[in-house]
């Protein structure tokens, strides 16, 4: 590589020219952190939108995308890229590549002071670079923006797929997992999901084994590694077990009815995922498992791996990072014992590349050629091939490159947001704070975040190091201090230290195991040192006040300090200190409908939506840049996990009816909006009443809001319900064209609301052509409610076990595709008086929308009995029936005579004899109903010969259970919302009457292999864009409101 001769002391910082390194580490290395559409769209934009003015590239013939690509977009290629004052790749370069006074972002490995890059950092000092690690770069959840962990989990599962077929063939099975390629192989991560998916209709169709079933798969950790494997799991026929119904899969060996009829092929494989608390047990048996105790004193537990799950293991997927305090896994002794008893164990993919680890016979890394080595416990042998005795282990570090394309599309949209910054700047000090505090290094020195590495350094654990820290030694007092957490991705660690020098103490590193993720905690064992025992209780003091320990943390001075040092308090007083600075909303809830509602807020209201859901257009906002984001959940991982990702976003732990502590944080925001269930709006309202803040809610105005009215008005607040989709889209789009035939003259004759959630077209794979993406005994309890509605000038009644056969044929002439019909739905007359239309429309009808032929179908199930909410006889008692026999029950049940009692099987047996039943008890009137009803109770799998749960205490439990499982969405499938309103217009001055019309179509949106749905956009984007109006004041109304004048269906239509 050529230099300037003259870049010695003149630094390029800031200059807007872009250098993408060509990766040398490793030949397999194919990733870019930028792609070419990257490239084009920054280039575009030209240096003062988005700060890069220039991009070079160096060659590769490697690389996912052809120098050519990249060339045609306007970058230019070269090996030289002495003009750039940033320089970018993914993994860290080699030391002549550095060149000096610019600046360089990759993953370096270095802010945990590891000794084996700690030459490269050197070099980094030595040249004055500016150094940016995107390990580095978090939110202020703390959550790291550009990981590759879900495209490891999904490399390293199909991988050791492609293996485990080559394996089964040495063992003399010929299994469908033969015909899958390594994930390299692929063109693209789809195509090597259509590869999986080919794998698992051969498996569905022709089965497996029956001297290899059943095959289970054991998932360790619930991360994005394990998602990621998991996702590609999920595209077999499987069904997931808990970690204790294990041996349930599993018959005895002397069972003589297994060997009593021909030996069947298994359509499914079997999935576990086990978390830490499947992994150990207390060793108090009076005591239940504590993560956060386990975390603080893993010495507290002892291993059950190895006696609760691995016996049961065809395939442990090690997704799960691990450290040296904490119980093996499965230790080598371990697995030569469950060989020894016939374990079926036939290999490990250990995805987190943990050598001598957690598994602790997976003692080498093996590469993307060759991805399998063979252990043999009888011998304690290693072996390079798969014919033998063992269990075959996977160990790839470089996983994620095998999927370069779409990595490297992830890596760089996320990139692409702040490459520009960081091209431009000259100083540090004008990046946000997310990306100073990514940069260990600047103009030669260490950062101050960082200076504790060179102390790191100096009191290194190597026992070859003559680098000790020697007025350690020379005090007189020392206790050995352990320190557990986020040490090192918080900057905790220089709290620690600089508290113990600050007092006069000294200290010399033991031990240090670091946390190889951001969700992964580091832990490290200091010798800590004092003259006098008064220094040494204050320093210890000190680090206790640090970690705030539980009430009920024990700590012995002589011995050990044990610090569970994590984000609680920090992230508090961030969160207040943030708070005053720019406007906050507060979002309590953190289901489905939050992650929609918490992004499109957090960009300002600048997400561009689908070209059905306007709900965008009109809003203003130059004044809500910055605006900070709390997500409340009453469990804090739910919260996390939401906002992950998400700028300018903080994840709390809250209990709402924890009032003290809801009023404190109600106290510090603008706006707060509640995703909770009704119940709880009512004490959310008063305490944002005291505050003065106002409030939005998806919820319907009951009683105990409407209460509030005046309160809330005489505070000055506004608390605007009834902001999502049914109700507050409809609402909106009902006034707007409500109000505008006003305007014009006109007087409304006829109002009809149709509205629907219903499966995406090609999701609607099953007989009811319905699916849930919760639980299904809300909408069966609602598909009972009675209904009224006005029509030609009448009322009309609906009793609600009438309902289903009430419904109606429904075409939209725009949507000639969709063939639907409409239900009744609750009272329609009240929404002639909210929208002022009760004196002058003779029709006024709201409708619930579903797929022609489903409401036939659920009145039979009704009326066989599946709906009936009562205790049933035959669910008493410790003898459980089948689902078959609850059939057979529910059909005689419903006549005097026995049906098919000819039939050992009882009604369950011959499809047509099922629904010559339906027909002859009457449940059914038409035979292609009872048709479909029949297919449907099959699909359902309410004939099988499996045992009823003991949870299950009435017919409607048990359909309902058999619904949540059979009717779920898979990762995969998207939801639709379908609203559509018709008014007719007529005129007094004798204009035509005019029949006018709103629809609104919206999908489910899979982005970066995330599901949203379009339920949750619908519901979650309009509460978002209520919070906005309210923010910027543009809504005057105060009180309890809804979403029915113009300032705020204006804008928000």
């Amino acid at each position: 590589m050529s230099t300037a001769n003259n870049e010695g002391s003149c630094s390029l910082l800031g200059n807007g020219v872009v250098g993408i390194l060509a990766e040398s580490i490793n030949i397999w290395e194919r990733r870019a952190p930028l792609t070419p559409s990257h490239c084009a769209r920054l280039l575009l934009g030209g240096k003062g939108k988005t700060g890069v003015e220039r991009i070079i590239v160096q060659p590769s013939t490697k690389r996912i995308h052809h120098d050519a690509q990249y060339e045609d977009v306007g970058c230019e290629i070269s090996d030289d890229l002495s003009e750039c004052g940033l320089i970018i790749g993914i993994k860290q370069p080699k030391l002549e590549m550095v060149l000096p006074d610019r600046a360089y972002a990759f993953f370096s490995h270095t802010h945990k002071a590891q000794k084996e890059n700690m030459p490269l950092l050197d070099k980094i000092l030595a040249e004055r670079v500016s150094l940016y690690d995107y390990e580095l770069i978090v939110g202020n959840n703390g959550k790291r923006f550009m990981a590759f962990g879900k495209f490891a989990g999904r490399a390293g599962l199909i991988d050791f797929l492609h293996g485990l077929g080559q394996r089964y063939l040495t063992l003399g099975y010929s299994t469908p997992f033969l015909s899958l390629g390594a994930s390299h192989m692929y063109s693209s991560l789809a195509a090597a999901k259509a590869a999986v998916i080919a794998v698992g209709e051969e498996i569905a169709t022709l089965g497996l084994p029956s001297g290899i079933t059943p095959i289970v798969f054991v998932f360790t950790g619930d991360g994005n590694v394990s998602q990621g494997a998991q996702e590609i799991f999920k595209l077999l026929p499987h069904t997931f077990v808990d970690a204790h119904r294990l041996p349930e899969l599993f018959r005895p060996a002397g069972d003589l009815a297994q060997h009593s009829q021909p030996m069947r092929r298994v359509s499914q494989v079997y999935g576990c995922v086990v978390t830490c608390q499947d992994m150990v047990a207390p060793r108090d048996s009076t005591k239940s498992f504590d993560k956060a105790d386990y975390y603080a004193h893993p010495e507290h537990y002892y291993p059950v791996f190895h006696e609760r799950i691995a016996p049961y293991a065809s395939v442990i997927v090690n997704c799960m990072y691990w450290e040296k305090r904490f119980p093996r896994l499965l230790t080598t002794k371990q697995l030569q014992e469950l060989t020894k008893k016939g374990c079926p164990l036939v290999g490990v993919s250990d995805i987190t590349c943990d050598i001598g680890g957690s598994i602790e016979f997976v003692n080498q890394t093996t590469f993307i050629e060759r991805p399998f080595f063979r252990y043999d416990p009888f011998t304690d042998s290693y072996h390079a091939d798969m014919e033998g005795d063992g269990v075959i282990c996977l160990a790839v570090d470089i996983l994620p490159t095998e999927f370069s394309r779409e990595a490297s599309q992830h890596f760089g949209d996320i990139l692409s947001q702040f490459v520009g910054r960081l091209a431009s700047a000259r100083s540090i000090m004008e990046l946000p704070s997310h990306l100073r505090k990514a940069c260990i290094a600047h103009a030669g020195a260490l950062t101050s975040l960082y200076e504790y590495i060179p102390r790191m350094r100096k009191t290194s654990t190597d026992p070859s190091s003559n680098q000790t820290n020697d007025s350690s030694s020379k005090k007189k007092y020392t206790t050995l201090v352990s320190l557990s957490g986020h040490l090192f991705d918080q900057f905790l660690i220089n709290d620690a230290l600089d508290v113990i020098e600050a007092a006069g103490g000294s200290f010399r590193l033991v031990r240090c195991d670091v946390g190889q993720s951001s969700n992964a905690m580091s832990y490290s064992e200091l010798e800590v040192a004092a003259d006098d025992t008064a220094i040494l209780d204050k320093i210890i003091d000190s680090l206790t006040s640090i970690a705030n320990p539980s009430k009920d943390g024990v700590f012995n001075k002589e011995k050990e300090l044990s610090l569970k040092i994590g984000k609680v308090s920090e992230s508090k007083v961030e969160v207040r200190s943030s708070i005053k600075k720019v406007p906050a909303v507060l979002i309590l809830g953190a289901g489905r409908v939050c992650r929609p509602a918490a992004e499109f807020l957090a960009s300002g209201g600048s997400i561009s939506c689908s070209d059905s859901l306007k709900t965008c257009q009109g809003i203003n906002v130059e004044e809500i840049e910055g605006l900070q984001l709390i997500v409340a959940s009453l469990y804090l991982k739910d919260a996390e996990e939401t906002i992950e990702g998400i700028q300018n976003a903080t994840a709390i732990q809250l209990d709402a009816m924890d009032y003290g502590r809801l009023s404190e944080y109600v106290s510090q925001v603008e706006v707060v909006i509640s995703l909770l269930p009704p119940s709880f709006h009512a004490v959310i309202a008063n305490a944002c009443i005291e505050h003065k803040k106002h409030m939005v809610t998806a919820s319907y105005v009951d009683d105990s809001m409407s209460r509030l009215d005046e309160k809330a008005k005489s505070a000055g607040v506004t608390i605007l319900c009834e902001m999502g989709l049914d109700p507050g889209i409809d609402h909106m789009m009902a006034m707007k064209m409500i109000d505008h035939a006003h305007v014009g003259k006109g007087k409304i004759k006829s109002f009809t609301s149709y509205c629907g959630g219903l499966p995406s077209p090609a999701a609607a794979n099953n007989p009811l052509a319905y699916k849930f993406s919760w639980s299904p005994a809300g909408a069966i309890r609602a598909g009972r409610n009675s209904a009224t509605y006005k029509s030609m000038g009448k009322i009309v009644h609906v009793d609600g076990n009438e309902l289903y056969d009430s419904a109606t044929r429904f075409r939209i002439p725009e949507l000639p595709a969709f063939a639907l019909e409409c239900l009744p739905n609750r009272n329609s007359l009240l929404y002639g008086d909210l929208y002022g239309i009760t004196n002058e429309a003779s029709t006024i009808f709201r409708a619930t929308l579903r797929y022609e032929g489903f409401s036939e179908v659920m009145a039979s199930l009704a009326k066989i009995g599946f709906f009936d909410a009562e205790p049933h006889p035959m669910l008493k008692g410790g003898q459980r029936p089948t689902f078959s026999a609850f059939l057979n029950g529910l059909l005689n049940t419903k006549h005097s005579s026995p049906v098919n009692g000819n039939n050992p099987e009882g009604s369950t047996g011959d499809e047509k004899e099922m629904v010559k039943s339906l027909i002859l008890s009457g449940h059914c009137k038409e035979t292609t109903t009872a048709v479909k009803t029949i297919k449907t109770i099959k699909f359902l799998g309410l004939h099988e010969d499996e045992e009823i749960p003991v949870a299950c205490l009435s017919a409607f439990d048990v359909v309902c259970l058999r619904m949540e499982h059979r009717l779920a969405y898979s990762s995969k499938e998207q939801d639709m919302v379908l609203l559509h309103h018709e008014v007719e217009v007529e005129f007094p001055d004798g204009r035509p009457t005019e029949n006018r019309q709103a629809t609104l179509l919206e999908f489910g949106r899979v982005q970066n292999d995330e599901t949203t749905t379009a339920m949750a956009l619908t519901v979650g984007i309009p509460a978002a864009i209520g919070a906005l109006l309210l923010l910027q004041n543009n809504v005057q109304r105060r009180g309890v409101i809804r979403p029915l004048e113009p300032e705020v269906y204006l804008p928000g239509s």
